[in-house]
């Protein structure tokens, strides 16, 4: 038997909640990447928000909603490494950033390129797979504003695209 978590009703063990991660990390990367887009602050918002979700596990209501559960979280988390780093940035790092998106396709740059408002209910549907009504509730938005996002942001893309 694993060792168990109790918090109030629900009881994970720690080989489920390691099986939950898992299941999400390529997933949670995507998410860090379309918010920060720098490789060494997605690990560190990844790290944060699995300890972060570990800690509050209590939280969860049903282990159903593990993965829109902890988005949410890493979403949180990449918004505090963003607040953290809008004070400076030095050229060595605005010159290291150019280079790495360098190294990505068209579609990728154009996608980075659109407000975040757009860009992170599009990744978080068309890339992530949630439902419109599960990205409502990650970014705290009504379903019909995520529907508006997510088509303003083909809009905007089909733009982009045809014009390069």
């Amino acid at each position: 038997m694993g060792n168990r978590i109790y918090k109030e009703e629900l009881c994970v063990t720690n080989e489920q909640f390691v099986c939950h991660i898992s299941d999400a990390e390529d997933g949670m990367y995507r998410v860090a990447k379309s918010i920060l887009k720098n490789d060494e602050d997605c690990a560190d918002a990844i790290q944060e928000a699995i300890l972060r979700a570990f800690d509050k596990l209590n939280t969860l209501r049903h282990e159903n909603y593990f993965k829109t559960w902890l988005t949410r979280i890493l979403i949180n988390e990449c918004y505090k490494i963003l607040n953290k780093k809008k004070e400076e940035i030095s050229y060595e790092e605005y010159m290291q950033e150019s280079k790495e998106t360098d190294m990505y396709s068209e579609v990728f740059e154009a996608l980075m390129s659109l407000d975040e408002m757009y860009r992170i209910p599009f990744v978080l549907h068309y890339i992530e797979g949630y439902s419109t009504k599960e990205i409502s509730e990650i970014l705290n938005i009504g379903v019909s504003n995520v529907k508006i996002r997510l088509k303003r942001a083909r809009i905007k893309l089909q733009d982009m695209l045809k014009g390069e």
